[in-house]
């Protein structure tokens, strides 16, 4: 069973994925590699067991490699990378984007059509303006006009993508921004990095983003802990099997700024320029594929909380949204997450 609780009042939802194949064990020579590192401004750890022919110094390495390509083609952090150039690209101009790249970029695209911009790829000058993009941070709130040239000047409709050649269009000043997906997509990249090498018991993490598969010598799966805010009193604690599953959190309390008072996250609302205001505190998905739940958790964090159940219920995913209602927090749970719980 899971690890024990660190409260003894809290009662124990163990949730397993809904879909599995009874996971294999590793084989009994397999070594326990525990491997950290940095990537996309958090850190990055690795637990996997691997037949002794995988030196630790060689996989760390493979991995570390992995999430640099990740790095050079996504981050808008670095002037180099495709992103960053792409957004510096002289109006009217096509640029044909690495396969990764454009494989996120279309998935976003996806969402933002679903939601009617709720999600939106395009974000980069209102993150920028708010101060959570790589122009730095700010202390106080942006004026309206700064706000709606943002929103004018860039946004998901503008995006014009050939599939023929996986490129996209530069129409004039679009600033993508995927960071919201990026990293999920890093957490899917060392999966399947780790299994192209034979390596089929695992934990991936980047920067809280989890995938897992497989299990450990003693037939436990790899379990984690979701999220719970500071404060946050139910009396509930899920603990997830991470067999073919992912997880992403997106959450109000991650990175704001305070300004006269009034507190400013940053999850931004695409549609108006603003952060969000409406109390969604945190949205917790999960999903075989962590890209596709990160975008899913921002989504959802965008939208209200009953716009955010309406979507995970529509779409069949595991979310778990936690609405701040003014000193307490509230759970609602989507009907495919409530199929995953069984009472430890």
């Amino acid at each position: 069973m899971p690890p024990s609780s660190s409260s003894q009042t809290r009662q124990r939802q163990v949730l397993i994925p809904l879909t599995m194949q009874r996971p294999s064990q590793p084989d009994h020579h397999a070594q326990l590699h525990d491997l950290r590192g940095f990537t996309m401004g958090t850190t990055w750890q690795v637990q996997c067991y691997a037949n002794s022919s995988i030196e630790a110094d060689k996989l760390q390495a493979g991995i570390q490699a992995e999430l640099d390509q990740v790095v050079a083609q996504m981050s808008p952090w670095e002037a180099d990378s495709d992103i960053s150039r792409f957004n510096r690209a002289a109006a009217n101009s096509w640029h044909v984007l690495p396969a990764d790249f454009f494989k996120v970029l279309q998935h976003s695209l996806f969402v933002a059509e679903q939601t009617q911009g709720a999600y939106d790829p395009c974000i980069g000058h209102l993150a920028n303006l708010w101060g959570f993009g790589p122009k730095g941070k700010i202390t106080v709130a942006p004026d309206s006009t700064h706000i709606q040239q943002a929103l004018q000047a860039s946004n998901w409709r503008q995006l014009k993508l050939n599939t023929t050649d996986q490129s996209v269009l530069q129409t004039g000043d679009l600033e993508i921004d995927l960071c919201s997906t990026a990293k999920g997509f890093g957490v899917d990249q060392l999966a399947r990095y780790l299994q192209q090498i034979g390596i089929h018991s695992y934990l991936v993490e980047i920067g809280g983003e989890l995938r897992g598969l497989g299990c450990k010598p003693d037939g436990q799966p790899w379990w984690a802990n979701l999220e719970q805010l500071e404060g946050q009193t139910e009396q509930v604690e899920y603990v997830a099997a991470l067999h073919g599953l992912a997880i992403a959190t997106s959450g109000d309390y991650q990175r704001y700024f305070i300004h006269d008072a009034k507190r400013y996250s940053h999850t931004i609302d695409p549609r108006n320029g603003y952060p969000v205001q409406h109390g969604v505190a945190s949205v917790t998905v999960l999903h075989p594929e962590c890209m596709i739940a990160d975008a899913l958790a921002t989504a959802m964090t965008v939208l209200d909380p009953e716009a955010g159940m309406d979507y995970a219920t529509r779409l069949h995913v595991a979310a778990r949204i936690v609405v701040r209602e003014n000193d307490a927090f509230h759970e609602h749970l989507s009907p495919t997450f409530v199929a995953m719980m069984n009472d430890d």
